[in-house]
């Protein structure tokens, strides 16, 4: 009987059945690569405000303390943006009449506020409460890295559901005493893992396993 494929068949088979399965691969790399970079989550972008306000200035410089404009981080899911009043506090004296904050002087004199745009933003399934993280000795560098070194304000973490994750299955290496939360260039203790868990009882953090449940932040 004659032969009827070609003795190459065999090997052009072969080819495209792994040459098809290493396209699967590479494609879901390449999907998983596009889902954790910075064009699909923001990290590293600066974002556009209606005033260029430099928390390298304020908080570095200056050393003003978060919670003077981020006043209700403390006690609400909001950490709250300051109102026109609390820049004028300021700017009613020090350079009162520069250009650069004509906008903010007129929003104080017309009573319309300044329109900020949100630099961290988490998906609107997802509940997140300021107040739990920061009474539960998670301080703001972690999130928002070290702000008092950004003359714009940029997101240095992902905000993904696989970053949260991370930190709560185990909190113990970021974990803080309530008088390291707003310091910005904490360094950890080196017997931080003895330090976190005696932190991790005093807080009453629950257990991994509970605060990794879906209900904790999908309400």
């Amino acid at each position: 009987m004659a032969q009827i494929f070609h003795p190459s068949t065999n090997t052009i088979s072969r080819i495209s059945i792994f040459g098809g399965l290493l396209g699967v691969v590479i494609l879901i790399g390449l999907l998983l690569g596009i889902q954790r970079s910075a064009w699909n989550t923001g990290r590293d972008v600066v974002v556009t405000q209606p005033i260029q306000f430099s928390h390298k200035h304020h908080v570095g410089d200056d050393g003003i303390d978060c919670r003077y404009c981020h006043t209700t981080v403390e006690t609400s899911a909001f950490a709250g943006v300051p109102p026109t009043k609390t820049c004028m506090n300021c700017h009613s004296q020090l350079y009162a009449d520069s250009p650069y904050l004509e906008p903010v002087r007129e929003s104080f004199r017309s009573g319309q506020p300044l329109i900020w745009n949100r630099v961290h933003r988490v998906a609107d399934y997802v509940y997140f409460n300021h107040s739990i993280h920061v009474n539960k000795g998670i301080g703001c560098e972690s999130c928002h890295g070290r702000v008092d070194q950004m003359p714009l304000v940029r997101r240095v973490a992902s905000l993904q559901m696989e970053w949260c994750i991370n930190c709560h299955r185990n909190p113990i290496p970021n974990l803080r005493p309530q008088s390291e939360i707003f310091t910005m260039g904490w360094q950890p203790p080196a017997n931080q893992q003895e330090e976190g868990e005696k932190l991790a009882r005093e807080y009453h953090i629950r257990p991994p396993m509970a605060i990794t449940s879906c209900s904790t932040c999908h309400r």
